[in-house]
């Protein structure tokens, strides 16, 4: 039984799986971070070009 505690300890297969599994879940926090932070100032900018846009005057020649 003791040999298998070692043998297990030393083994570091499932480490690489591990650290990607860490890395994806920050990219994915990360992510979720910027479109909330950068959601309300697209909104805002889209709402005033949307005015805009509904300002104009069409000129048909």
């Amino acid at each position: 039984m003791l040999k298998f505690i070692k043998s297990f300890r030393d083994q570091d297969d499932g480490a690489v799986t591990v650290d990607w599994v860490v890395l994806t879940a920050a990219i994915v926090g990360l992510s979720v971070a910027v479109i909330a932070l950068v959601a309300d100032g697209a909104t805002d900018h889209s709402t005033g070009v949307g005015a805009a846009l509904s300002d104009q005057a069409l000129v048909i020649h």
